[in-house]
């Protein structure tokens, strides 16, 4: 693998995972597109550099969290945080378990018969839609501290339907879903960010032992990471007045090329 790639591919990472267009579709089309060999095993590990980059922007909202959580069992103190954290957690493990039989069930469906860029681009272009049209619809009436259980249950679950369909992508499902459940975008983007971590890190985890360090690692890791910071920041401010709309049209449009380029 050159060392080229490696630094595309981790800012392509940074950019996909965090904005709501989707890691798995740009991290299997570039390879196909440009004819490169990359490891299966380097696109979970730039996943390492998107892990650190949402763990340090929300340190001090992890350490509040955690901080609530413990509070509220052990000196029955209800915070904001605390209903959060264990929002978190009642929801991380029945997704990460759906998620897991779901990805083997997408995996069996596009080896056995050979669709997955066709997947790839009805996945963009159906979700892209979606999007458009709930966030154009739906109103901003619930804040992040005023969720409710249900409200965080269901974007949750919806996590692991970007495990049945690449190129659905972890954050555009999520981020629709909460507005579908009228939270306001900054909102739906910030726990979007905070759901993916133990996921992101679950699946870092599973797979660490096939990772290969090389100085093509390291620097696809770090531009992931970099590229990753400068992401969250501008989406959390450009989404205090601005919409989903560009991205569910970039998503429409790629879908459409990635079609043109498989039939053509």
């Amino acid at each position: 693998m050159e060392i080229y790639q490696s630094i595309i591919l981790g800012i392509v990472q940074g950019l996909t995972e965090l904005l709501p267009i989707s890691s798995s579709a740009h991290l299997n089309l570039i390879p196909w597109f440009f004819n490169w060999n990359i490891p299966e095993s380097f696109d979970v590990a730039l996943h390492l550099g998107t892990l650190f980059a949402i763990t340090i922007f929300f340190f001090k909202d992890w350490l509040g969290l955690i901080k609530g959580g413990y509070e509220q069992v052990v000196k029955k103190k209800k915070s904001t945080e605390g209903k959060i954290f264990w929002y978190i957690v009642a929801v991380t493990i029945p997704t990460g378990i759906v998620s897991l039989l779901l990805d083997n069930f997408s995996e069996f469906i596009c080896e056995k018969f050979g669709i997955e860029m066709p997947l790839i681009a009805i996945a963009l272009i159906v979700l892209g839609i979606v999007l458009y049209v709930v966030d154009k619809k739906a109103p901003s009436e619930v804040k992040y501290e005023d969720m409710t259980f249900k409200q965080s249950f269901l974007i949750g679950i919806s996590q692991a339907i970007a495990a049945a369909f690449p190129g659905t992508s972890r954050s555009g499902i999520t981020m629709t879903v909460a507005r579908t459940l009228k939270i306001d975008r900054e909102s739906a983007a910030k726990y979007s960010f905070l759901l993916s971590t133990p996921i992101i890190l679950a699946a870092v985890l599973v797979s660490i032992a096939d990772f290969e360090l090389s100085l093509a690692f390291i620097l696809g890791v770090l531009f992931s990471f970099l590229t990753g910071i400068v992401v969250i920041k501008f989406l959390l401010n450009y989404l205090k007045k601005g919409s989903f709309k560009i991205f569910a049209i970039y998503r429409v449009i790629l879908g459409i090329i990635v079609i043109a380029i498989s039939l053509f």
